[in-house]
């Protein structure tokens, strides 16, 4: 080994991170990544004198994200060294053993949980600021997004409330929603959350905090970086956490010996598949907090405690053929169809390939030996091919330069992966708008999935979305497996789907790049969609949180006169999207000014409030910044008040607020 190879390995490592934090689009496995990540540590043990200041093993690999606001942590946060090991852990309970001053040592093991590490602060039991991990050293200040998720307390309960809490946790996508996320993505077109983790990550960064709260995010917490309540041991934490009101793991456990460990492990594997959320692995720390504080921190892992990870499940099975997907938006999507094989619990017999670059990457052919895993063990996905079980006759696989359903002329645009159908007029294009149109987070009609929808296509029966306005029962009664209660529920869903609310109309006409967030602002600004028709781009990009991009493409969309006359259509079959209240104020005081709020306002939730101020034409910013151009301060107002002051902004009370609006 040279210190060029090592600088190179370096460079490969960072990388890697890129692709996991930045892109949240891994290339390679966990493993993989703790396997280079020990390499470079043995060399750079071995040759100290070559260790770079920039090398990975001196920094978090996370990045900071543009757009928001880096904010310097109390405490750093720090990463935990990794082992796929039990003899590695019985290494680490001896070398316990051995610097303990307290006897013999307690261990407190939790699950690890595969989310987003994030910190968040309680001022007076009141919600005040939660930042991203980031470098260790800086995070990004995500205060508004982490808002959002339902199962986070904005006021802490009980007799026994800090007057400072500053808790650690991991923000995470529970599987179901996972899968509810990217069946919506695949209707789309566009391309699959590779696992929970990414997926929450992506969603985390949104800049717009309405799209965040749409992912449906969740958080728990394990840990405490700073507090005015004195802890002793680790497992007080978690009840302690529990009796504030804030989510807790329940499967936790103090552990005396390496057997009580084995033990827990055991139980944890077994609970795993059963779990409603994505765990890697288990956390085994030292319970005595005194002792983990004298035994410090080596690099950027704390010496008392080690994760266990969990190698990802794998089975080996052969690709019979390469098939093509067409997606809403015309994406063509390579899938491999797979002899059948049994992984974690369930039988698999497609996996996607993502893409004709991520095929290339892997050569990946038809009649290959193959290992597929399940990524984050959600979605199957193939990591390798066995090229040594590879015919000789084998030939690379190329995406189609015809779209498999309508055969027409592929489209790639430079720069983008991406491979499209550019016909309007492709059935299955059409199939797949058809099916984002009655799904969930569009019209929601609940009996109509995609089996029935397909029949339906089919039969000639639905050709267009306003078709199923006016499905007869002497129709359904001709789909596969359709009787009497079936047709009636069908129905009686249709008909509930006409009473549909300004937001879901918009977003079941599937314009390009809008989102359920975007849908809701546009139908709050609009109020109702002959408004949303006629609005300007102009008119579009002052609405918070639309851009240019999201402009244009609602503009286009409205100028198609086959849309303008569908929706024509949908209203005179009795679709009535719901009219919203609006206000509109031109050039208000609150216009392009930005806002921050702090403390507990009397007569408004903080909201209610943001809602007003966006109204306005202004601004809701998490944290206070010299960008910062109003705070609006209710009672007990913590951190937030004392750095307005020294920036010189200006502090609204709620009376202030009142008299502005």
């Amino acid at each position: 080994m040279t210190q060029n190879e090592y600088l190179k390995l370096c460079d490969e490592i960072w990388e890697h991170n890129r692709h996991y934090y930045v892109e949240h689009a891994p290339v390679i496995t966990d493993e993989h990544y703790d396997h280079l990540l020990a390499q470079l540590e043995k060399i750079e043990n071995e040759h100290p004198e070559w260790v770079s200041s920039t090398s990975p093993t001196k920094r978090v690999g996370e990045e900071l994200t543009e757009g928001f606001t880096s904010v310097k942590h109390r405490v750093p946060m720090l990463s935990l060294a990794n082992t796929y090991s039990q003899e590695e852990i019985e290494e680490f309970v001896a070398r316990m053993q051995r610097l303990s001053h307290s006897g013999t040592p307690i261990f407190s093991c939790e699950l690890k949980m595969d989310g987003i590490a994030v910190t968040v602060r309680y001022e007076n039991g009141r919600y005040a600021q939660a930042i991203t991990r980031g470098d260790g050293k800086r995070g990004d200040d995500i205060t508004a997004n982490v808002k959002t998720i339902a199962s986070l307390p904005l006021q802490l309960k009980g007799k026994d409330v800090p007057e400072f809490l500053e808790v650690r946790g991991e923000v995470f996508l529970p599987i179901k929603e996972f899968e509810t996320l990217n069946e919506q993505r695949q209707f789309e077109g566009e391309p699959l959350w590779a696992n929970p983790r990414n997926a929450a990550a992506g969603s985390l960064k949104l800049l717009n905090p309405k799209e965040a709260a749409a992912r449906r995010l969740d958080i728990v917490f394990y840990g405490v970086a700073e507090s005015t309540h004195h802890f002793s041991y680790q497992s007080e934490i978690h009840p302690y956490l529990h009796q504030l009101g804030l989510p807790t793991l329940d499967t936790v456990a103090k552990c005396h010996s390496m057997d009580e460990f084995r033990k827990y492990a055991d139980k944890v594997q077994a609970l795993r598949s059963k779990l409603p959320y994505q765990i890697d692995g288990i956390v085994i720390k030292l319970d005595d907090i005194k002792e983990q504080k004298r035994l410090g921190v080596t690099g950027k892992n704390p010496r008392w405690a080690v994760a266990y990870k969990f190698a990802a499940e794998q089975a080996e099975t052969k690709i019979l053929d390469i098939t093509v997907q067409v997606g809403r938006t015309g994406v063509l999507t390579p899938v491999a169809e797979l002899v059948p094989v049994l992984l974690a619990g369930s039988t698999i017999s497609r996996a996607t390939l993502h893409n004709e670059e991520e095929v290339r990457r892997k050569d990946i052919r038809i009649d290959d030996t193959v290992v597929i895993e399940k990524g984050g063990d959600v979605i199957p996905k193939v990591v390798k091919v066995d090229t040594n079980a590879r015919s000789l006759h084998s030939v690379p696989w190329s995406m189609p330069t015809h779209c498999p359903c309508c055969g027409s002329s592929v489209k790639r645009t430079s720069g983008e992966v991406a491979v499209r159908c550019p016909n309007e007029k492709c059935p299955a294009k059409n199939l797949r708008s058809l099916i984002y149109f009655a799904g969930k987070s569009a019209m929601d009609i609940e009996e109509l999935g995609i089996k029935v929808m397909e029949q339906l296509v089919q039969r000639g029966f639905v050709q267009r979305p306003s078709d199923i306005f006016t499905l007869e029962e002497s129709q359904l009664y001709q789909l596969e497996g359709f009787k009497e209660k079936s047709v009636n529920n069908l129905l009686q869903s249709i008909e509930r789907s006409r009473h549909v609310t300004l937001p879901r109309f918009i977003m079941a006409l599937g314009i390009p790049f809008v989102g359920e967030g975007t849908a809701d602002l546009l139908a709050r600004r609009a109020g109702d969609i002959e408004t949303l028709k006629r609005m300007t781009k102009e008119e579009l990009i002052e609405i918070e949180g639309v851009g240019e991009k999201v402009a244009e493409s609602v503009i286009g969309y409205f100028e198609n006169p086959e849309n303008t006359e569908e929706i024509g259509r949908l209203i005179a079959y009795g679709v009535e999207p719901q009219k919203m209240v609006v206000t509109h104020f031109k050039e208000h005081l609150f216009n392009r000014k930005t806002f921050v709020l702090t403390g507990s306002l009397e007569h408004y939730t903080r909201s209610s409030a943001s809602t007003l101020i966006k109204e306005r034409g202004g601004k809701v910013a998490g944290s206070v910044s010299k960008n910062t151009d109003y705070l609006l301060a209710g009672e007990s107002p913590g951190s937030k008040l004392d750095k307005a002051r020294t920036l010189g902004i200006e502090i609204l009370s709620e009376n202030d607020f009142e008299k502005l609006l």
